[in-house]
């Protein structure tokens, strides 16, 4: 799974922590991307603010989205990812604590790729990391760059 790269969008320390340890224990990417809030991932996406000069057509091969976020919501982060053409068809995953029936179907109407709840439970939040990485890391077939 080497060579692909992971935007963690979280804005919770917390769980930052927990994801990027279940990440390096199952040795998933070679590079995991931490944006604490909504417009940091946007300017990491385009190359703009902290992140001008960066190159822009390296796209992350999924970004993994909180969706209550600080700046810029989850659910906008995903549609500025949408309208625009370099980054219209990368994978995004939600994976957040809301259940929100709103959020579930605002999430798919813009196109995210999966929404999933995170587990409260430390083990399998862990674990659903785990997988998740595994799966759009491993298994499933990248974009081409």
């Amino acid at each position: 799974m080497k060579g692909k790269t992971l935007l963690l969008v979280e804005d919770n320390p917390d769980d930052e922590a927990l994801a990027l340890r279940a990440f390096r224990k199952s040795n998933i990417g070679d590079e995991v991307v931490v944006a604490r809030d909504g417009a940091e991932a946007l300017e990491y996406l385009f190359g703009t603010g902290t992140f001008t000069g960066r190159d822009v057509r390296n796209i992350p091969t999924v970004v993994l989205l909180d969706l209550k976020l600080p700046k810029v919501g989850g659910i906008e982060v995903l549609r500025q990812l949408r309208e625009d053409e370099r980054t219209k068809l990368t994978p995004v995953v939600i994976f957040t604590s809301s259940r929100e029936e709103r959020d579930v179907l605002d999430g798919f109407a813009l196109g995210c790729n999966s929404y999933i709840c995170k587990p409260v439970n430390f083990e399998h939040f862990a674990d659903a990391v785990k997988q998740i990485g595994l799966y759009w890391l491993g298994l499933n077939e990248p974009l081409p760059k």
